[in-house]
């Protein structure tokens, strides 16, 4: 594949893989790395009824920040979170919406599969990199469906408490939007650059043909 594209839809395939796998690290051992973040003060969570002012939601587990500091629990993917008011109300954010988040672990594996055949100056190893990236980006779409959905779902459950809360996306809900994008734009690239190395190809035969027929009539020419 020409040098023009090459270098950057590996460039882009890069960046989108080393995005995917930070965020796949997620909570909680990236604890910055969460999806989405509750503040909040008076409410209590489940796991020792203490009151916390932070919620973290993650692929692999949870944080609360208590007056204790920060405790993590690494549940693992599909985890349930319960949350109490004061009026000992209580909603539970159950496992059916965070056991989606794994798909992000998923597009990082096949987003670096991509990035492999990438480096490939062979056409058609650079044709299953344009399709390895699309279907990356199939599923970091996926997963920033799953994102939005847990999102959307743990601010309204939140909202029926009447607290006093503020539900935010966290940097792994972010980072998995540009992760799309640029997996996007690294199966376009890789695309094109293929495609203009064909275009390319072809002309250079073209102008091999033309020069055989015109040296063989050019012979013909000086034998008459």
């Amino acid at each position: 594949m020409s040098r023009t594209y090459c270098i950057p839809g590996v460039f882009f395939l890069f960046s989108a893989f080393f995005l995917l796998f930070i965020v796949s690290i997620s909570l909680p051992r990236f604890q910055a790395m969460d999806i989405t973040r509750v503040h909040s003060s008076g409410q209590i969570a489940s796991n020792g009824n203490q009151a916390f002012t932070q919620l973290r939601f993650g692929i692999w587990g949870y944080c609360v920040d208590l007056s204790s500091g920060r405790t993590c629990f690494n549940t693992g993917h599909g985890y349930s979170v319960t949350v109490i008011n004061s009026q000992n109300a209580e909603i539970t954010i159950g496992p059916s919406w965070t056991r989606g988040l794994a798909v992000l672990p998923v597009a990082a594996c096949v987003a670096f599969i991509a990035l492999l055949l990438s480096v490939s100056q062979h056409i058609t190893v650079t044709l299953v990199a344009s399709l390895v990236s699309f279907l990356a980006a199939l599923l970091t779409l996926i997963a920033f469906a799953i994102n939005i959905a847990l999102y959307a779902y743990v601010k309204q459950e939140l909202g029926t408490l009447n607290i006093n809360e503020t539900t935010i996306t966290g940097p792994g809900f972010w980072l998995t939007f540009v992760s799309l994008l640029l997996l996007i734009l690294a199966g376009c690239t890789v695309c094109f650059g293929r495609r203009r190395d064909r275009m390319a190809g072809a002309t250079n035969n073209s102008y091999q043909l033309n020069g055989v027929k015109g040296g063989g009539f050019l012979s013909r020419f000086r034998r008459n």
